[in-house]
């Protein structure tokens, strides 16, 4: 008789998995916060919580769904991605390219619907996630935790990274963080289209 499928996945595994998943997040906290300049301690926590929570969330309602929607979030999971990471990119640039003086405060990313956009923008792959673990078997809610976690402290560092690029290197570094953003965008399009097999 075969052994049964383990309900648990491997620290190794759950780790590389929450670090890959991290990866665009540390992309678009560093193209995000370039732009501020001195990062504050409560932009790092918004941002950083934000992503950490909707990272650990995407899991556990990918999970849930189980496989009836799996073919449905395959068809516009990217195309989500690309539309939210393009438009906050685009707003970073238009900011970027006007007035200094006709910015009261700038554009901050880590308040409002930004932020919220940011936010289900680098956690859509998540889902997926949640829908290999329902298949696998595996419990959800401490590899959510761990992604989640993992999510928060990768986007701390990406903030920091960003925050000194953007000191270093003034706002046009404000127009980079844009073109990133966008750029990331494009990237996971074409990566889900197939482009780059």
């Amino acid at each position: 008789m075969p052994p049964p499928i383990s309900d648990e996945v491997s620290t190794v595994v759950l780790l590389g998995i929450s670090v890959g998943l991290a990866m665009d997040a540390l992309a678009v906290a560093i193209a995000t916060s370039v732009g501020l300049g001195r990062v504050s301690a409560r932009q790092t926590f918004r941002l950083a919580f934000h992503f950490g929570l909707f990272q650990a969330l995407m899991p556990i309602m990918g999970w849930f769904a189980g496989h009836t929607v799996e073919p449905w979030i395959k068809d516009w999971d990217h195309w989500l991605a690309f539309g939210l990471l393009s438009g906050i990119g685009f707003k970073a640039i238009r900011e970027s390219l006007g007035d200094d003086d006709s910015r009261p405060g700038g554009f901050d990313p880590t308040r409002g619907w930004s932020l919220v956009v940011l936010s289900v923008a680098t956690s859509v792959d998540a889902l997926a996630v949640g829908l290999s673990f329902a298949a696998l078997g595996v419990k959800i809610w401490y590899p959510s935790l761990v992604i989640g976690l993992v999510c928060a402290a990768v986007t701390t560092v990406g903030m920091r990274v960003g925050s000194w690029l953007g000191r270093r290197f003034g706002h046009r570094m404000e127009l980079m963080g844009g073109l990133v953003l966008i750029a990331i965008g494009v990237h996971i399009l074409a990566e889900h289209l197939g482009l780059f097999r």
